[in-house]
């Protein structure tokens, strides 16, 4: 096991509510960890919208999703959050009162007084594709995700899909791999032009392999692929020799690992108390999307409340021996030093 990482609060969900408790928990002298599935920040709006304008954030007419994920990032720059991308929460242990052991997919162990459940909808899980089988080599030699590029030096590597991340990683496992084949459904690619570029050029140089149709079938032992069987759109059929399949089908929202964390929950949502937002765990809160009680409404600036309550009663598990006196950062010389305004 790892050594674990020790912080003050550890928020699962780096989207805005996730942000912006940052803020609200970094005013009262909490340190912040966050832990997301995704590759990026911004949780729903730099993923799925980040180019869609947002009309209800209080005071911003219009917004982007992506320009709201970095005017929260430039808010709590002052505050020095850690962020830990492409990582899954498994695991939340209770060893103190409070106090709590997270677990991640990746094997980090964080320790921590409050947890903060701020994952949306779940998490984001890749899509699988429907090829037969498939299940059998999952994580020993077909992956949904890049963890450490250098396990993939020397492999023969099939990548399949046509967006970012498809030719993304083409690209940057290019130098590393044996050798890559990026398969695609049609020789039409989603992905940022200049990728798509080089991507042909290295194929015009015969450095990669460009094939167009689906994986029908898999080939290989005891999880240890060989070989994908590729039907072309004329319905010929060929052999890609590889050790290693990298598909991009995109990304689902799943509940994932949340339902086994001993949180109870009502329609894979968290029932929760709405002068904290605190789950049936102390010291566990949930806040944004994920969260229900009376009244609900799945906005981000519902979720933005949510935080600022939950910073409150986090803070007497923090620091239970500290009297919090409430504040305004329009008058409060302290918290505007803290913001470095002052």
């Amino acid at each position: 096991m790892s050594e674990a990482i020790k912080t003050d609060v550890l928020i699962i969900g780096a989207g805005p509510c996730g942000l912006f408790a940052v803020f609200e928990l970094g005013l009262l002298d909490m340190k912040v960890h966050l832990v997301d599935i995704l590759d990026k920040i911004g949780g729903q709006c730099a993923e799925l919208y980040p180019e869609k304008p947002i009309y209800d954030i209080p005071g911003i007419p219009l917004v982007t999703g992506q320009g709201l994920t970095d005017s929260l990032m430039e808010q709590i720059k002052p505050f020095s959050p850690t962020f830990h991308l492409n990582e899954m929460i498994e695991r939340i242990e209770k060893i103190g009162d409070p106090g709590f052991r997270v677990t991640t997919d990746a094997g980090k162990v964080f320790e921590c007084k409050v947890v903060v459940v701020s994952a949306g909808g779940g998490s984001f899980q890749p899509k699988r594709p429907p090829v037969p089988g498939i299940e059998a080599y999952e994580n020993t030699s077909v992956f949904y995700a890049v963890r450490k590029m250098e396990q993939f030096r020397d492999k023969e590597i099939l990548i399949v899909g046509g967006g970012d991340s498809a030719l993304d990683w083409t690209l940057n496992l290019h130098p590393l791999a044996k050798r890559i084949t990026l398969l695609h459904r049609r020789d039409d690619f989603r992905a940022a032009p200049h990728s798509v570029e080089q991507m042909r050029k290295l194929v015009a140089d015969g450095k990669m392999d460009l094939k167009i149709g689906q994986v029908t079938e898999l080939e290989g032992n005891s999880g240890q692929l060989s070989g994908a069987h590729v039907k072309a759109n004329d319905n010929a059929m060929s052999k890609v020799s590889c050790d290693t399949m990298l598909p991009f089908f995109g990304l689902t929202m799943k509940l994932g690992p949340v339902a086994n964390w001993g949180l109870q929950l009502e329609n894979n949502l968290i029932p929760v108390e709405t002068a904290s937002f605190e789950t049936n765990v102390p010291g566990i809160f949930a806040i944004g999307d994920i969260n229900t009680y009376p009244g609900k409404l799945k906005l981000i600036l519902s979720g933005f409340h949510e935080g600022a309550l939950m910073a409150q009663k986090a803070h007497r598990y923090v620091y239970p021996d500290k009297r919090l006196v409430f504040q305004y950062t329009t008058s409060s010389s302290s918290l505007q030093k803290k913001l470095g305004v002052n």
